[in-house]
């Protein structure tokens, strides 16, 4: 029955992603938010979202909070959109929509020639992060969660490895090992520090405990590399601001813990830039 219904969200999905396609970038954005709007709240938990805004913003009002998911589901239907334009992205055709700031400091790192681990988190289009580390050059492995939706998730697979960033890492026990063997080979790692996770350290979270990914901190302290935060926001609709943050070096007093945390609340302050611009669906706070 599963197949069923996964195989039938699929046709849906694949029928969009023509449409989209079709209608040109900025014409496909603005109908992926009025999709989100839509169809995001049937089937998503509003209690889960709810329960997520209050946890990081307790004092917010009833009205700001139905402001702040009506935005949340429209920037996710723009990002699902813009998965068609990927390609486009990637061979700059549509460049003058991203503005990245910090492009010095990637020229560092490759001048260096030591592989470094870069982190964000789903504040926006988190996809385009990968992307345009491996177009300045940067050679890099990306961690990736894959779909429930198996026939989904091969067409998004494809779409990862093709235009995102051709080493593609699953997330798991078995991606742990693959990340030590790309580390080693002077490969720069990318990932989401905010995907909720079932292992890991149980860390606070705008004071609230939640099982956070250790990955960053372990490579610090195996390799003594620095952690380089980026930062995408949206900007009117269409245009995005990638800002690479400078390396955070850890002295050695520091051990995975005090790593995650440190990195835990550099993903808060981001978060409130733009709350309505970060995913809030995940149940992270579920122990």
């Amino acid at each position: 029955m599963k197949s069923i219904k996964y195989f039938i969200e699929y046709l849906f999905i694949k029928l969009l992603f023509l449409i989209f396609k079709l209608i040109g970038y900025g014409n496909a954005s603005n109908l992926g938010a009025k999709i989100g709007s839509i169809f995001g709240p049937i089937f998503r938990s509003k209690k889960i979202i709810k329960k997520n805004i209050q946890n990081c913003l307790p004092n917010i009002s009833n009205n700001d909070m139905d402001n702040l998911t009506v935005k949340m589901w429209e920037n996710y239907g723009r990002i699902f959109s813009e998965y068609m334009y990927i390609e486009k992205f990637r061979s700059k055709k549509l460049e003058k929509f991203i503005n990245i700031k910090g492009i010095e400091i990637l020229e560092k790192i490759k001048r260096e020639g030591k592989p470094v681990v870069f982190i964000s988190g789903h504040f926006n289009n988190f996809e385009l992060m990968a992307m345009q580390l491996e177009l300045s050059g940067i050679k890099l492995s990306a961690i990736y969660r894959p779909l429930n939706n198996f026939f989904l998730n091969k067409t998004m697979e494809n779409l990862r490895k093709n235009f995102i960033c051709k080493n593609q890492i699953k997330k798991g026990i078995g991606g742990v090992r693959e990340i030590i063997k790309s580390f080693s080979e002077n490969y720069s790692i990318a990932l989401m520090i905010d995907q909720r996770v079932s292992e890991g350290d149980k860390l606070l979270l705008f004071n609230n405990p939640t099982y956070t990914t250790t990955i960053p901190g372990q490579l610090v302290k195996k390799y003594k590399c620095p952690v380089v935060p980026i930062y995408i926001q949206r900007k009117d609709k269409i245009f995005f601001d990638m800002i690479i943050e400078d390396p955070i070096y850890f002295g050695d007093e520091e051990n995975v813990k005090s790593i995650t945390q440190k990195l835990n609340n550099w993903l808060e302050r981001k978060i409130l830039l733009n709350p309505e611009q970060w995913i809030w669906t995940h149940n992270k706070w579920r122990l």
